[in-house]
């Protein structure tokens, strides 16, 4: 049976994931100028970060997926993965909109 407890850290895990997936997505594209350096480096370094927060944050979640890795992949690497690419790549203004003051030597 499944705790109410556990569902509950599992929605806040992954909200967290998504959070952080977002921000490197975000970090990724204003420091690489290149086409599809960000996507790359997003796609590459995000599910390594995600795997090892996962691993830490199914330490303290209790066992709720026991014996179903795939799932436990999809929930705290592959949805956030989807989600805060998406999220920064549709709901976030590209970095080029913003107007950026000249900076003074």
């Amino acid at each position: 049976m499944v705790s109410a407890l556990a569902l509950v850290l599992t929605l806040v895990a992954l909200a967290v994931n998504t959070l952080v997936v977002a921000v490197l997505s975000r970090f990724f594209r204003i420091r690489l100028k290149t086409q599809w350096g960000w996507v790359t480096y997003t796609l590459l370094v995000s599910p390594v970060v995600l795997l090892i927060l996962g691993l830490i944050q199914g330490s303290v979640i209790p066992p709720l997926f026991e014996g179903a890795a795939g799932l436990f992949l999809a929930v705290f690497v592959g949805v956030p993965l989807a989600l805060g690419f998406t999220i920064d790549l549709l709901y976030v203004p590209p970095p080029e909109e913003y107007d950026l003051p000249e900076a003074t030597k």
